[in-house]
């Protein structure tokens, strides 16, 4: 089944009295992992909270396909889209197998019951994320690796078609980091996931991803491969940051580093 096409038309966001987007097009391109980076305050998260109906436009729209995504039933739309903000809450006391059970809920019928494929979602949600042994656990004794995969399993069980993500590494060590990022591209290459998430870290990000958006000041001054996008000048014109940029040594993906002493806000601020 193809997957369906998520855009942003002549979009603008964020709050009544202050734009953070303005007339932006985008869109995310079907079945790949697509990863939003930009310095901060460049628009990224707003951009992500704009295109999972968390906040609406202050004009234009978000559609999926042909359909205006405001128009959608909440129901149906959790069938496509399923989102991850950042540091999510769980009530005190949540198991992980009750927080995993939540991701079911756009797919039960209107009495509410409890199927045998709600349970089988459940746990090939758990397994996928190797929670299977903390199902039990309550969500507040966890790590924060283990919370997190906690909450992408919830996100497994609702099976979107796009899943969208916010930071999901943030306070992770690297080694977190890389379970996170390699579990949600084993969910896009096994199921035809189209995953969207905002990253800070921009090798992370060039390993990753199959396309890169490049954000800054609330415009997308960037978007395509990694190699093709990550370069010099768009690091510079983004962040504000002299850099070199060569070739991963590992994965041939493009590898960030900053000049010493590079930082041309830094040094205006002197």
């Amino acid at each position: 089944m193809t997957a369906p096409r998520l855009i942003a038309q002549h979009l603008s966001a964020g709050y009544p009295d202050r734009r953070v987007i303005s007339d932006l097009d985008f869109a995310v391109t079907p079945g790949r992992v697509t990863a939003i980076i930009g310095a901060n305050a460049s628009g990224k998260s707003t951009l992500l909270s704009t295109l999972a109906r968390l906040t609406p436009p202050l004009a234009g729209r978000v559609a999926l396909d042909d359909a205006d995504i405001s128009g959608i039933p909440r129901r149906q739309l959790a069938r496509t889209l399923g989102i991850l903000p950042q540091q999510p809450i769980a009530p005190d006391g949540l198991t992980v197998a009750d927080l995993v059970s939540r991701g079911r809920y756009p797919h039960r019928g209107l009495l509410g019951r409890w199927t045998a494929e709600d349970e089988r979602a459940v746990d090939d949600a758990l397994a996928s994320t190797g929670m299977s042994a903390l199902a039990d656990r309550a969500i507040g004794e966890l790590s924060g690796g283990q919370r997190q995969r906690a909450w992408i399993a919830m996100a497994l069980a609702q099976d979107p078609r796009i899943l969208l993500l916010d930071e999901p590494t943030t306070f992770l060590d690297l080694g977190h980091q890389l379970d996170v990022l390699d579990l949600l591209v084993r969910l896009n290459r096994d199921r035809g996931t189209t995953v969207v998430v905002v990253l800070h870290d921009l090798n992370l990000a060039a390993r990753y991803a199959d396309d890169l958006v490049v954000m800054a000041a609330g415009a997308v001054v960037a978007h395509g491969a990694p190699s093709e996008v990550l370069t010099a000048d768009v690091v510079a014109r983004a962040f504000d940051l002299d850099v070199v940029v060569i070739d991963d040594p590992l994965t041939r993906t493009p590898l960030v580093i900053p000049v010493p002493g590079g930082s041309h806000t830094a040094a205006d601020e002197e």
